[in-house]
């Protein structure tokens, strides 16, 4: 503040000899200068995860903390929905990002190869790292598999194939609940566009039992929202919201008052949002962020909002705003040192990491 002050103080002097209206004019609009956001201030580090990408197009990432350090994946290949399309993987050892490697790909019993889609990452407190992804043709037409890894993501399992009517967490990380079960948002595309939420009650041993996994009916018709992908905020042990992305030009949500498992009609929120990916996470010290495309037509720009009770939002932290060029489906998650990490589509060729220290968000 007192460099920003003595720096205006020069300003002034310098106007003083052009004329007093000038000067006027600068002092009225001090308070307003003084007040405005400074939303870069809050950036730590911004990077790529992917330098030297062995691929031409990235696509759809996620990050998890581990007690060995950060792991984020995402989907590479020549283009998305192609079929050699794999999950690609990288971890962080607190000062680099390793050289990305292929951990999944779709290749099926027979030999065929069908593209993956949308990895999602997420570390229990006890037991592996687990790997949500999808595979198939289309989103209509893919199934869902995860994969497990006891070494913080240096080797994984095989292929383990989810239930029947089970997709796992569709982009967005799921939650862990006070009573152990997870709960993760999921959706459909192959008769409109339909939010559902998924259940995991067993052992994590239990992840192929359909006996663990339970599915909500449909949270909305697709003839009012076309809803899809939807991050979960924890108000409390019992209280839940979920904001969804939606081809009506807003974030939409619904709430449960009982960990989940009813919910009540969904609606739209004040946030636009132009048919694009959304993460959120509330924060320690009780505020809740939400990362998105904060526009209804472009994915030009990405932001950083702020809330303090998830419904009213207000600009935090500016990231990407380009009249040209992707940035897209980002992931967000807070780390034990407080720090905010996010990771996104960087024009669908990279994926880029930055780093947010919350407190700065003003």
């Amino acid at each position: 503040m007192r460099n920003r002050e003595r720096r205006f103080s020069r300003y002034t002097a310098a106007v003083v000899s052009r004329g007093s209206v000038l000067v006027f004019v600068v002092l009225a609009a001090w308070p307003l200068l003084a007040m405005a956001p400074q939303p870069l201030a809050a950036v730590v580090r911004s990077e790529f995860v992917d330098e030297r990408p062995p691929y031409p197009s990235a696509h759809a990432s996620t990050v998890v903390e581990t007690p060995s350090g950060l792991v984020a994946a995402w989907f590479g290949g020549t283009g998305e929905g192609q079929a050699d399309v794999g999950i690609w993987l990288s971890r962080h050892d607190g000062k680099t990002w390793s050289t990305p490697i292929e951990v999944a790909n779709g290749v099926v019993e027979g030999g065929a190869r069908h593209p993956c889609w949308n990895p999602v990452l997420f570390q229990p407190a006890d037991g592996p790292l687990l790997l949500f992804y999808k595979v198939g043709p289309s989103p209509r037409e893919w199934w869902g598999l995860v994969r497990t890894s006891a070494d913080a993501g240096r080797t994984w399992s095989s292929a383990i194939a989810l239930p029947a009517g089970i997709l796992g967490p569709i982009r967005a990380k799921p939650v862990a609940l006070d009573t152990g079960e997870l709960l993760a948002g999921s959706s459909t595309e192959h008769a409109g566009w339909v939010v559902h939420m998924e259940r995991f009650a067993g052992p994590l041993g239990a992840l192929a039992s359909g006996a663990a996994w339970s599915r909500s009916p449909p949270l909305n018709s697709p003839e009012e929202f076309g809803a899809i992908q939807p991050t979960i905020l924890l108000h409390s042990p019992t209280r839940v919201q979920i904001l969804c992305r939606s081809r009506q030009g807003v974030v939409t949500e619904a709430w449960s008052d009982d960990r989940g498992r009813s919910w009540s009609p969904m609606k739209r929120t004040s946030l636009p949002n132009p048919s694009a990916g959304i993460d959120a996470v509330r924060l320690r010290d009780g505020r809740f962020l939400l990362v998105s495309n904060p526009t209804t037509s472009s994915r030009g720009k990405l932001e950083v909002a702020v809330s303090a009770d998830g419904v009213s939002w207000r600009s935090g932290v500016v990231l990407e705003d380009a009249v040209v060029g992707e940035f897209s489906y980002p992931a967000m998650i807070q780390t034990r040192d407080s720090l905010v990490h996010v990771t996104y589509t960087w024009k669908r060729s990279r994926i880029r990491h930055v780093v947010i220290d919350p407190a700065r968000i003003r």
